[in-house]
């Protein structure tokens, strides 16, 4: 596996009137691999995000993306770099079937989202690669389903789809098991290691057990800034990292060994 860096933050750092929510953050992630961005809540996870996907300018600092500098790009610039982000909204059409929710993300791709007027049939070359993300998160049997009739957890699966179909080199995964139970999580994780071959995944997850399992590396923020980074053994035993996941968070990091 290349230790090649694919994103690199240099003091990344945004303030709101006064308060600091990402503070001077030195970030590596390494391609091909699964990195894991956990904190306790409002340690500025989300934000950092923001800052990644342009929906929020920095304050100061940089970002790189394959070695260019995007600080100051429009998220649509950055979006067509390949940063593509999931999961921090359920982003689906409920009303369509589940192999129409890939095309049409087939079809943002090729930029033609908005040939509303074309016939049915021109859509059919888009039929074959659909299929084949379906297959690679396991919802072949369930293509022709309406969405909005999906168990919660094939939702997650059929978003996971149609971020893939927009060809990301760097997926940012926000939350991608908050609010599953014990076999959706499970689920999902596999999935998630299955559709990391030959792509970069930066992650946002609560569940100790997902980031133990399959995070390559793990950076921990607290209030804004990096308080530990490298792979879960050396993490889950920091003694910063403990302290801040005081309580049930401290008995999942222990327990996720």
């Amino acid at each position: 596996m290349s230790a090649e860096c694919i994103l690199e933050t240099q003091s990344l750092t945004k303030e709101f009137k006064g308060f600091v929510a990402v503070n001077q953050v030195d970030m590596k992630v390494q391609r091909g691999h699964i990195h894991a961005l956990i904190g306790p809540n409002g340690a500025g996870k989300t934000t950092f995000f923001n800052l990644l996907t342009k929906f929020l300018p920095p304050s100061s600092g940089s970002i790189q993306f394959n070695g260019v500098d995007i600080t100051h790009e429009k998220p649509a610039q950055t979006a067509r770099r390949g940063i593509i982000r999931s999961f921090q909204i359920s982003a689906v059409f409920p009303h369509m079937t589940v192999l129409e929710n890939v095309r049409a993300a087939l079809q943002r791709n090729l930029g033609t989202s908005f040939h509303f007027w074309k016939a049915e049939r021109s859509l059919h070359p888009l039929h074959e690669r659909a299929r084949e993300l379906l297959a690679a998160v396991d919802l072949q049997d369930f293509a022709e389903e309406l969405t909005v009739s999906l168990p919660y957890g094939r939702k997650r699966a059929l978003e996971l789809a149609t971020t893939l179909a927009l060809e990301p080199e760097l997926m940012l995964l926000d939350e991608p098991t908050q609010g599953m139970g014990h076999e959706d999580v499970d689920r999902v994780t596999q999935l998630i290691k299955k559709v990391s071959a030959g792509r970069t995944i930066l992650m946002v997850e609560h569940n100790m057990n997902v980031v133990a399992s399959i995070a390559d590396r793990i950076t921990v923020l607290q209030r804004g800034a990096i308080i530990a980074d490298g792979p879960y053994a050396e993490v889950s035993s920091n003694p910063q990292v403990i302290e801040a996941y005081m309580g049930s968070a401290d008995t999942a990091l222990q327990g996720a060994h």
